[in-house]
Formats: structure tokens, C-alpha cells, sequence
């Protein structure tokens, strides 16, 4: 059989641009969740639901439309305002490691790493006291990412020019 012959070969899976993506995908959701805020304080908004809810004889009912909004809305403007920051904050980490692993760049990986790892005992608490399935999977998908970083790492660091094995 000539090379010729051979069927080519399938294209190998980048984990690094996987984990990319992944990172990417997070700061897309949370940029949508940043929007999405904007447009729920927005006061016209808030008016329309009102009045969409009171047309529905057998629908949702004013009150309760009213009570959601109250609740959902409930934070005082400074509070609103921090959650902004600290959503937009998130994305912008996110989108740097999510690009710097793209263009394979070591530092994002350290980044992503150290990044990754810290946010896990916050995931362990959130699931064992609010469990539920995304939680799970979230998590899981965080310890993967963490354990094939460190290995990807201590396996090409020489290739860098790190520092020799411990």
C-alpha cells in the first residue's frame, strides 16, 4: 500500500483549544447574563411584563408577576452594580485565558491552571449544599481541566525551558 493509497489521517484533538473553547463559551453566557441584567432594570421592560402579565385572564397573575420582579430586583443599586462589575470581571478572565490557550501560550496555561484550581473548593461548597446536576458536571469538567493542565505542564516544561523536575 503507497501513501497514496492511505486514508488521511483524522486530525488530532487539541485538549488545550477544547479547554479554550470552553473558557470562550463561559464568557459568552456570562456577558449574556450581564445583559440580561441591564435589560431587566430597565424600567420600560419591567412596565411591559407588567402589563403583558395583567392581559392573561388565566395566565400568570399581576401579583405575582409584581412579587417575582420585587424578589428579582431586590438589591439595592449598589449591589447591582458590584455584581456587574464582578460578572464582566469574570468574562474578561475568562476570555484571556480562553485566548491565550487558543494561541497556546504557556502563561494562559499557568493562568488557567492556578485560575481553574482555586475556584473548586467554592465548587465542592455550592454542590454540597445546593446539588444539582449542572453544579455536578461544571465541577467535573474543572478537575479534568485542572489534572490534564498540571499534567500538559510538568510534561513540557522543558520543551520551555522551565526549571528542571523537582
Amino acid at each position: 500500500m503507497t501513501t497514496a493509497d492511505r486514508p488521511a489521517p483524522l486530525p488530532r484533538l487539541n485538549i488545550l483549544r477544547t479547554i479554550a473553547l470552553y473558557k470562550l463559551v463561559k464568557v459568552l453566557l456570562l456577558l449574556a447574563i450581564a445583559y440580561g441584567e441591564v435589560r431587566l432594570s430597565d424600567a420600560s421592560l419591567t412596565a411591559k411584563l407588567l402589563d403583558w402579565a395583567s392581559a392573561r385572564p388565566l395566565g400568570l397573575e399581576h401579583h405575582v408577576v409584581t412579587w417575582l420582579l420585587e424578589k428579582f430586583s431586590g438589591m439595592s443599586a449598589s449591589q447591582v452594580h458590584a455584581l456587574r462589575i464582578v460578572t464582566l470581571s469574570y468574562a474578561a478572565l475568562f476570555a484571556i485565558e480562553g485566548v491565550g490557550l487558543w494561541m497556546q501560550k504557556r502563561w494562559a496555561e499557568w493562568l488557567t491552571t492556578i485560575i481553574t484550581a482555586s475556584l473548586i473548593p467554592l465548587e465542592v461548597y455550592e454542590l454540597f449544599f445546593r446539588p444539582n446536576l449542572g453544579k455536578l458536571a461544571v465541577l467535573i469538567a474543572n478537575i479534568a481541566i485542572v489534572a490534564y493542565l498540571v499534567w500538559h505542564v510538568l510534561r513540557t516544561r522543558h520543551k520551555h525551558g522551565d526549571s528542571a523536575p523537582v
